[in-house]
């Protein structure tokens, strides 16, 4: 089965056809950098990171565009409700979301541009779609005329009748149509951020940003452009609308994963339901936190509670457990490679990214490993394993890969640490069983265990592992 998505336009799951045979360009849109991020927010980035995964292991080469909204309103609003500077309450908060994606192992874009670095862009593209009739001037802002545009709300499957009035710009009597969003603002104050324009100086509207930024570094027409389901009305529907008016046919799948939700609601800051990832974190580690994310089909809701957070990171180190076990015993690891992947789990994969039936094929190959090890067939342990980190790494979970690989950086020191204490209880406790010391030995298991570290003994010797890995 080739790759299939499901294109949020058209409303179908359609074979993907790259516009050049083994590339992929694809734009992502990135954060508002008003607010630590929270779940709901990363979820977008892990899920196209996945995507981003799964195209390279398939032979791709991808250029991701993600960008970086460092100028809007919300970030105004911030900036006086912290009494600081805009730009200083952006790259605070830029910074938060890079932490954020980097700890949950996403994969840096190609190339991350900011708003605030493209106004000349933007300012071509204003003029392009006024001289071509589809923007006017009013008082030194500019909307985009949205009935010069026949196509409106094809993206939503709105009629434009019912649409309430833009509201980055509200009822204006200065408005051809109150549905006309904002391309340019005129600057209201001199204490507001601006750039000189031909209509003067402000500042860009946020729809405005993303067609720019996409086609600067991804060309008129490219692949893919994703985001969040919440983005699909009104600010992909603008973007489409101004690309394509503009005479830039943009992107060919429209890719929009769902929300992640609290009480049956999507998670946001105005509803008072944020669940912040460093917060998150402090009850799970980040691999955890990413397999939870995942687990899920990308365009279905996912229910957050604690619950099913602990539930999906103790079916994680299940995994990872037979993972370490079997490297362990083995003595080394195939690295994962593609020619390694069940066909179950490629055809899965290739079905718009259905990860819950690929999920099912790793657990069945994690089953079938742990009985081979039993077995001490360690040819076939050899295999099995190799299946599995190769599903891993597709995944970006692979615990014997960076950055989960807790002998890599800052982690491995601990890891080294902790292993020199450890081993020296258990060589303590092993010499106390051998002169039948039985009290001093369960008193350095009682130890042990009280730390959250789960001792198994074999006739090979005693191995340990953190409560719950195993």
């Amino acid at each position: 089965m080739s790759l299939r998505l499901h294109d949020t336009l058209t409303r179908s799951v359609r074979e993907f056809v790259p516009m050049t045979p083994g590339e992929v360009r694809m734009y992502q849109c990135g954060a508002t950098v008003q607010s630590a991020p929270h779940v709901g927010h990363i979820r977008s980035g892990v899920v196209f990171d996945l995507l981003s995964r799964w195209l390279r292991a398939t032979g791709y080469s991808v250029v991701l565009c993600r960008n970086v909204t460092d100028i809007d309103d919300k970030i105004l609003a911030r900036s006086e409700e912290e009494g600081r500077p805009w730009w200083a309450v952006a790259s605070f908060y830029e910074r938060e979301f890079q932490r954020a994606y980097d700890v949950l192992g996403c994969a840096p874009p190609t190339v991350e541009p900011r708003a605030t670095g493209h106004v000349t862009q933007m300012i071509e593209l204003i003029a392009r779609l006024i001289d071509r009739g589809h923007a006017y001037e009013s008082d030194g802002d500019v909307y985009f005329d949205v009935r010069s545009f026949a196509e409106y709300g094809a993206l939503s499957r709105q009629d434009i009748n019912d649409l309430r009035p833009a509201a980055d710009s509200g009822v204006d009597p200065r408005k051809r149509d109150p549905r006309d969003f904002a391309l340019w603002k005129a600057t209201k104050s001199p204490d507001e951020p601006s750039w000189p324009t031909p209509w003067g100086p402000g500042r860009p509207g946020w729809h405005l940003e993303c067609s720019a930024m996409a086609t600067t570094y991804l060309g008129p027409q490219f692949d893919i452009h994703g985001g969040g389901l919440d983005l699909v009305f009104p600010h992909h529907e603008n973007e489409i609308a101004q690309s394509r008016a503009a005479g830039d046919p943009f992107a060919n799948y429209w890719l929009h994963n769902a929300w992640v939700t609290t009480a049956g609601e999507k998670m946001s800051k105005s509803l008072g339901n944020s669940l912040i990832v460093s917060q998150v974190l402090t009850k799970v580690r980040p691999v955890e936190l990413r397999w939870y994310l995942i687990a899920a089909h990308y365009r279905s809701n996912l229910e957050f509670s604690d619950e099913a957070l602990a539930e999906a990171a103790a079916g994680y180190r299940r995994v990872e457990g037979f993972v370490t076990r079997a490297a362990s015993r083995l003595g080394t690891a195939t690295e994962p490679s593609f020619g390694q992947l069940p066909p179950e789990f490629v055809d899965a994969m290739n079905d718009d990214l259905g990860v819950p039936a690929a999920l099912a094929v790793l657990h069945e190959r994690v089953t079938a490993g742990n009985t081979i090890m039993a077995a001490s067939d360690d040819v076939g342990l050899a295999a099995a394993l190799g299946e599995v980190r190769s599903m891993l790494d597709v995944l970006g979970v692979d615990p014997l890969a960076a950055p989960w690989n807790s002998h890599s950086g800052d982690g491995g020191a601990l890891q080294e640490a902790l292993d020199s204490l450890v081993s020296a209880e258990l060589a303590a406790r092993q010499e106390a069983r051998a002169n039948k010391d039985f009290a001093t030995a369960d008193g350095i298991r009682d130890r042990i265990s009280q730390a959250g570290i789960t001792i198994e003994d074999s006739a090979d010797g005693s191995r340990w592992s953190l409560a719950g890995d195993a």
